[in-house]
């Protein structure tokens, strides 16, 4: 049985991994810190974990690229995309008027992860502008305070998943403000996984770090994918930290390792004095709703 290092019981992290695994049974560990899911893995202790990389709303979670590309030396073996649903979590009782309707002005704090709370800020503007706003380590962390504090006008934004956990009411819906907020999430291991249905796509993550002083380096990069006719996803540039001004380039193709295009395009990139580092060649999988 799988062991999968992932964020806290009841966050988007732990709904995204359901989804992309289904019914196929694995043990979960959970951990407050994404320091520790990917250290995790990386001490032997998980096989795989789980990692938001990139959000519709917010772009790439740098800090967590950053730990994939210095901190760890672990492949991603498969990424999935699902979406960010929020919703407005705590006890009903505690937020009704004398005609047993829910009043959100009743509210005084509504806690969530940092970047949960800036996705709803038009809902929170509009039904409970005098919460006070906290930020906690996760959004299930955030309910699980909320159901830790009853009678103190407390309530959370997370998941249906946290709400059911903790047995509190989900008093509003979807409050994120756009419907198309979706994460990319990626399993990290050191052995491939393989998984019952049929991969949407295929892709391969890769650096390039250009040579010192080669002008016009991202053009002759670029030029290797294009002539090929190899689609990119995703190209953004990130500090080497080794030296002010040293850049490396993070880019998906969409094309698997085994075709005879890319390991092509990488040596014609190496010839030219950059250096390549693939961070893995995997099946991808897209949420449908069903």
């Amino acid at each position: 049985m799988k062991r999968v290092a992932i964020l806290p019981e009841g966050t988007v992290s732990h709904e995204a991994l359901d989804f992309l695994l289904g019914d196929e049974p694995y043990v979960g560990k959970h951990f407050k810190l994404i320091s520790d899911v990917f250290r995790s893995t990386e001490r032997g202790e998980s096989d795989y974990s789980v990692i938001p990389v990139e959000n519709t709303i917010d772009g790439s979670v740098s800090l967590h690229m950053d730990w994939l590309v210095h901190e760890v030396d672990i492949p991603m073996q498969c990424e999935w995309v699902y979406p960010s649903i929020q919703n407005l979590i705590g006890d009903r009782d505690e937020f009704l008027n004398t005609a047993g309707d829910l009043d959100f002005t009743k509210i005084r704090k509504i806690m969530s992860h940092p970047v949960a709370i800036p996705q709803c800020q038009q809902f929170i503007r509009t039904y409970a502008p005098q919460a006070e706003l906290e930020s906690v380590g996760s959004t299930a962390e955030a309910v699980e305070i909320v159901k830790k504090n009853p009678g103190q006008g407390w309530a959370a934004i997370a998941t249906r998943l946290a709400a059911a956990k903790h047995e509190l009411d989900i008093m509003a819906e979807r409050v994120t403000d756009h419907d198309n907020n979706y994460t990319r999430f990626v399993l990290i291991g050191p052995d491939a996984v393989n998984l019952q249905r049929a991969a949407d796509h295929q892709k391969t993550s890769i650096l390039i770090t250009p040579p010192e002083d080669f002008p016009g380096a991202l053009h002759q990069v670029l030029s290797a994918f294009a002539w090929r006719r190899l689609n990119l996803s995703r190209i953004e540039s990130r500090p080497t930290k080794k030296k002010l001004g040293n850049y490396y380039f993070y880019i998906d193709v969409m094309e698997s390792m085994d075709s005879v295009l890319l390991p092509a395009a990488i040596s014609e990139i190496e010839a030219l004095g950059c250096q390549v580092r693939v961070l893995g060649s995997y099946p991808c999988y897209v949420y449908t709703g069903q």
